[in-house]
């Protein structure tokens, strides 16, 4: 008997709205500091249904800084950008 394999959900209650449950989608994120603004669009997150509030995961939160720290070595003002999976 074989065992499936089944990605986990990572379902949550939502912490403003307290009503709705979070589901995988996508979300735009702005990034301002020092005349640096970075916006990275497509960014996985989970999105409460009810509210539309938006959770990034730390994986995903520790490589948006990190772009926005590397732009802001580079001398960079203004940055769109589509973010990319590792």
């Amino acid at each position: 008997m074989g065992v499936g394999f089944q990605e986990e959900k990572k379902v949550m209650k939502c912490v403003i709205c307290k009503q709705g449950e979070t589901q995988p989608g996508k979300t735009t994120v702005t990034l301002e500091r020092n005349g640096l603004t970075i916006v990275i669009k497509n960014v996985p997150a989970q999105v409460c249904v009810n509210c539309g509030e938006e959770y990034l995961d730390d994986k995903t939160t520790s490589r948006l800084l990190k772009t926005a720290e590397e732009a802001a070595q580079a001398g960079v003002q203004v940055d769109i950008r589509e973010y990319i999976a590792a």
